[in-house]
């Protein structure tokens, strides 16, 4: 851990905009209030996070619920990094506020309808949009912090402390990355290099509207390219966490994870685990009997992260999973009780906090690995239950066709502005919040065209300006908002008078 920066050195506390006329004490502090007291965060109690609570039937975590579990892992990771640290006699390694603040503003930029709604505003923007760079909902929370929030004295955004903007970037770079940049290095978590496409970004902390603002945060830090910071790792490691172990809950509770086929998948991989890896990959592919699946799981840890996917520790949590979630949690349907309720926060508890206390500082050769790591063992755990609500939740077809009826919602609402924006008879009645959105959008664009880079034109601005207000737009809707607009938009709104406020 000696070559990571951290954020008591000087620039760590750099803030874009000067304060003046402000006192301010812990400036990490401040930044946590900023973003607590953001509209964007309470928003996020109105976001589904896996399936929105009015259609499971039963009580699910959304983005907010989500957000506060991740900030209290982090927290108590980044407090397990010091401790250790501190007791060999070395310095505090980790921010703890800094850490918090990134977890609760790491989710900010979801659109309505979850991870769903992200893929059909990415596919919208690249595709009939012209925005090469799409949407991401990890960049959409950097443009909202950075640009698109309010605080006092500052033009636009929340003017974060460099360390706090840096910690919120999972992926601290833009899409815009080439290969001549990468060089002989591995690529890191969120691109793939491919011989088709050569490579390929898909996931991203900043729109190239926002880079230059994350590239100066990196700087002040002296962070090397490509490498999260410290509390960025261990907020990325709590967003694991989190999500990996209440998915499971969430699913028991609603009755949605059945013993008989989880069970079925994982015997049949544990009772035939070598003849699993003597078979050919297309073999498996194609693959319908029970632990097909568990073997693709494998085959793609293997290929993506070789660098601590180990078959003994794959075998050994499958193992353990099955032990501890399918034949002794899952045994027993949730039936409401206090004696369920006792079950199942004795298992949510024992693996939180296993996982966060396997959390330790690891080498800066691993592309693949930020500056702290889950240790094998728990990273393998990791996986596999997040391969239980993956195969068995979300490719339920009861879901997906769901899911296709919201999609349309998105879609239709996106295709609806854009319609009324080119509509010169009409285009002056589009709500003011929309049109500052756009006009923000524009400001950024601004200095890409000056500088002879795209768009090149006034006009090229314009268009690119109007499609990114657009999505900045609708991805700020709660999920309630998105079905109200998009019925207002089509002309069945029961209440007319009312519709327009907040939106």
């Amino acid at each position: 851990m000696e070559d990571e920066p951290t954020v008591t050195e000087e620039g760590g506390t750099a803030r874009v905009h000067p304060e003046h006329g402000r006192q301010v004490g812990d400036p990490f502090g401040l930044d946590l209030q900023r973003i607590q007291f953001s509209p964007y965060f309470s928003r996020l109690s109105a976001v589904t996070q896996v399936v929105s609570p009015s259609i499971s039937g039963a009580p699910v975590h959304n983005r907010l619920t989500h957000t506060l579990k991740v900030s209290a892992i982090a927290r108590a990771v980044a407090r397990h990094l010091n401790d250790r640290s501190q007791r060999s006699g070395g310095p505090e390694v980790c921010n703890e506020t800094v850490v918090e603040c990134a977890a609760h503003a790491h989710d900010l930029g979801h659109p309505p309808f979850g991870h769903l709604g992200e893929s059909v505003l990415n596919r919208v923007a690249r595709e009939e949009l012209g925005l090469t760079d799409g949407f991401e909902g990890n960049a959409q929370t950097y443009r909202i912090l950075t640009a698109l929030d309010v605080t006092e004295h500052v033009p636009t955004g929340l003017n974060l402390t460099s360390a706090v903007r840096v910690a919120t970037a999972k992926y601290p770079w833009t899409p815009a990355v080439n290969s001549e940049q990468l060089g002989e290095r591995g690529a890191p978590r969120g691109m793939r290099r491919t011989a088709e496409r050569g490579l390929h970004v898909f996931k991203y902390s900043a729109y190239e509207i926002d880079g230059a603002d994350l590239e100066q945060a990196r700087t002040q830090l002296g962070i090397a390219p490509f490498r999260q910071s410290v509390e960025g790792a261990v907020m990325d490691i709590a967003d694991d966490i989190a999500y990996s172990v209440h998915d499971v809950d969430d699913f028991y509770r609603a009755g949605i994870l059945n013993h008989a086929p989880i069970a079925a998948e994982f015997d049949g991989w544990l009772e035939a685990a070598a003849q699993w890896r003597g078979r050919d990959d297309d073999e498996v592919r194609a693959e319908t009997e029970r632990g097909a699946a568990i073997e693709r799981l494998r085959r793609k840890m293997r290929r993506d992260d070789a660098w601590v996917a180990d078959d003994d520790a794959f075998h050994d949590a499958v193992s353990t999973v099955h032990e501890e979630l399918v034949d002794d949690l899952l045994a027993r349907p949730f039936d409401g009780s206090l004696t369920a309720e006792r079950q199942l926060a004795t298992f949510t508890d024992r693996w939180i906090r296993a996982l966060q206390a396997s959390a330790a500082p690891t080498s800066a050769d691993d592309p693949r690995s930020g500056p702290i790591r889950l240790s094998t063992t728990a990273w393998h755990h990791v996986e596999v239950l997040k391969f239980v609500h993956k195969h068995f939740v979300l490719s339920r077809p009861d879901l997906a066709i769901h899911q296709r009826g919201l999609s349309r919602i998105l879609s239709r609402s996106v295709h609806a502005l854009m319609a009324w924006l080119e509509d010169e008879h009409d285009r002056d009645r589009v709500p003011r919040r929309l049109q500052e959105l756009i006009e923000l959008a524009r400001d950024g664009y601004e200095p890409f065209r000056r500088s002879g880079r795209s768009p090149r034109t006034a006009d090229e601005r314009d268009r690119l300006a109007q499609a990114r207000g657009v999505l900045d737009y609708v991805a700020s809707l709660t999920d309630a908002q998105a079905f109200t607009f998009s019925e207002a938009i089509s002309g069945r709104a029961d209440r007319l008078w009312s519709v327009g406020q907040g939106l």
